[in-house]
């Protein structure tokens, strides 16, 4: 891994050469959860790859330097420290390297954080995509594919969720600001061409994961014999979707750029699809998994009994969550390989090492 100097952006206006037989792509957000996770397969698969993270801390940042330095040593990989919401440096990131696919996964995540923290969701998740966006559109760059949520279905109680169904009443702002995403891609390629995929993604989980999600939490707590606070009575159900079945769809997806929909009318508009090269999928297991059931497979795994400290519902959250993934089996050819107990069994084998705990 190579970091690119403080100063490259201010060179005398060299394009690196494209390399015979690679494909080169841009990951923002690489140093996160399923950004690691798709540079490392992107390497793994022969890509030259420019990684983008700034680091931040909304969860421990050496988690995140953790992550990146398992991918030390690969001459593939240029990273560089920095913030999407630099507008000069994406744009010259995307003018130097003429990226074929960008994957932009950086963002400001999780539900709960976005009630106290609304601006900071509105500067990265809306001023960050129109810049990577604005790159794309300028560098003539073939796909831009970006992560979306299961979060803009909001206040739908129609499950599974389909994406041929409207997502017009997220209850979160950091759903709001997904939906915005989406909405934002469709002008650039109706105005521009620019081919752009959205991908809904449904509580990913596995090793190197985000500690502030559930099953993260739920682990450490378990595991130090904490308090486990569960929200709500257990019930709620997520449709929990392990971390390589998910970067098998961004890579396939990446593969196959978004194409106008001949079917598509402005009578009936599909909100899938467009007569622009814009395309939305869900990326799913298609099942789902119950809190109850979350705790009592980490509590088999762990070998532990979880000390359960039930509270009030959250705002913002949704009693159910699963994904109809039949549109993207369809794209792409794939089904989901990796059950729940298998993945989890995984996740607490890596956790268990991570930690230290024996």
């Amino acid at each position: 891994m190579r970091d690119e100097p403080d100063g490259a952006r201010e060179d005398s206006g060299d394009v690196e050469p494209r390399r015979r037989g690679t494909a080169t792509c841009l990951v923002t957000g690489a140093a996160g959860f399923i950004g690691y996770h798709l540079t490392r397969r992107l390497l793994a698969d022969g890509h030259h790859v420019v990684a983008l993270d700034n680091l931040d801390d909304y969860y421990d940042p050496a988690l995140k330097r953790a992550r990146l330095s398992q991918l030390d040593g690969d001459a593939d990989l240029l990273f560089r420290e920095a913030d999407v919401c630099d507008r000069d440096l994406v744009t010259d990131l995307v003018r130097r390297h003429r990226p074929e696919v960008v994957f932009h996964l950086a963002a400001q995540v999780g539900v709960r954080d976005s009630l106290p923290n609304p601006h900071a969701y509105a500067r990265t998740n809306l001023v960050g995509f129109v810049n990577v966006a604005e790159a794309c559109r300028r560098g003539d760059v073939g796909h831009l594919v970006y992560a979306s949520s299961s979060s803009v279905h909001g206040a739908n109680a129609k499950t599974p969720f389909s994406v041929h169904e409207e997502a017009s009443h997220p209850t979160s702002l950091y759903g709001a600001t997904k939906r915005a995403n989406e909405l934002m891609a469709h002008a650039y390629s109706h105005l521009h061409t620019l081919p752009t995929t959205g991908l809904r993604f449904f509580t990913v989980y596995g090793p190197w994961g985000r500690p502030d999600m559930a099953y993260f939490s739920f682990a450490e707590a378990i595991a130090t014999g904490r308090p486990v606070r569960v929200f709500g009575d257990g019930r709620a159900r997520r449709d929990f979707t392990y971390v390589d079945d998910v970067v098998e769809a961004v890579v396939r997806v990446g593969a196959r750029p978004a194409a106008v929909d001949p079917q598509w009318t402005a009578r009936a508009p599909d909100p899938a699809t467009s007569d622009a090269p814009y395309r939305v999928h869900n990326v799913g297991r298609g099942r789902t998994v119950s809190v109850r059931e979350l705790i009592a497979t980490l509590e088999r795994l762990l070998g532990r009994d979880a000390r359960v400290r039930w509270e009030g519902p959250q705002p913002g959250d949704v009693p159910a969550t699963q994904a109809e993934v039949a549109d993207l089996h369809d794209h792409t050819g794939l089904t989901p390989a990796v059950g729940f107990a298998e993945g989890m069994r995984r996740f607490v084998r890596w956790f268990v090492a991570y930690r230290g705990l024996g």
